[in-house]
């Protein structure tokens, strides 16, 4: 773990760095210049991500965003072989999922098309982007702290991109299949716009994605202090009421099974993050005992 003093110095040492020259101080505009070249380079890959995207815009739409409508869908091919070996069809969907969308507005494909591929463009740039903030802040730290915060960064896209496939894979399947099949009425008629299903499929996508992201967080709190393995422990039952009714949200389709697919990955990554911590706060005695 790292003080409240060290961490100021390490904040003050990322400042003062230069990244081509580590022992010159650089200054305030040199920084920001640094910073900008940095922010440049991600916003390059971001681009040419999109780029790819709008290229094959048919593709990404058919197979990929609106893939998961079909009966060969992967997650529904995999529970009827799971339904068949236990003798239930229950859980079986082989039929493809009859969801029509509306474009309401004048250029409203258009505007979808360039929206979205600079989400996806993100989403793909997502571990350059936080290569290139590792980069800026390297150059502050020494030759154990670089390798380890390295191993953090990919720690952090691999959360996050694990994040993301189990929200494409499991949750929006489930959750579009039950918003297109309920119905309080005969008389009402399900017919969504492709704005309201593409908010979902982002937000979705992006909140999953930054849920995964717990054990990461729990390991900068637990390293500086802020929350520490005794205090998990010690909430877990409450986060598991937290984790519950989270999954019920997340998950508008009222079956037990569906909520638990959200509820068990959520409550291992918080296991993971008290392991983390616990693992952390060793670390720290460790090195309160040498400096002693």
């Amino acid at each position: 773990m790292v003080s409240g003093g060290s961490s100021l110095h390490l904040l003050y040492m990322i400042w003062k760095r230069d990244p081509a020259n580590p022992e010159a101080e650089m200054g305030f505009f040199d920084h920001v210049e640094a910073l900008r070249w940095h922010i440049l380079r991600s916003a390059i890959a971001v681009a040419v991500c999109a780029a790819l995207v709008g290229t094959f815009y048919d593709f990404v739409f058919d197979k990929i965003i609106l893939g998961l409508c079909s009966k060969d869908f992967p997650t529904y091919v995999l529970l009827c072989k799971v339904g068949a070996y236990f003798g239930t069809s229950s859980i079986c969907i082989d039929k493809d999922i009859p969801l029509v969308l509306q474009n309401t507005t004048m250029f409203g494909q258009v505007t979808l098309l360039i929206q979205y591929s600079i989400i996806i463009g993100l989403v793909v740039a997502f571990p350059y982007i936080i290569f290139e903030l590792w980069r800026f802040v390297a150059p502050a730290l020494g030759p154990n702290e670089q390798k380890r915060t390295s191993r953090i960064i990919l720690a952090c896209a691999g959360f996050f991109y694990i994040g993301v496939a189990f929200c494409y894979f499991v949750i929006i399947p489930f959750s579009v299949n039950f918003a297109v099949s309920f119905t309080i009425s005969d008389k009402i008629k399900n017919d969504f716009t492709i704005d309201s299903y593409i908010d979902f499929f982002t937000v979705m996508l992006l909140a999953i994605g930054a849920v995964f992201e717990l054990p990461m967080v729990v390991y900068f709190l637990s390293r500086f202090g802020i929350l520490g393995a005794k205090v998990m422990r010690s909430s877990r039952r409450y986060a598991i009421v937290i984790i519950l009714i989270a999954s019920g949200v997340i998950t508008p389709s009222p079956d037990m099974f569906t909520q638990c697919l959200v509820a068990v990955p959520i409550y291992v990554l918080y296991e993971l993050s008290i392991f983390i911590a616990a693992r952390n706060e060793n670390r720290r005695l460790r090195e309160l005992n040498v400096s002693n």
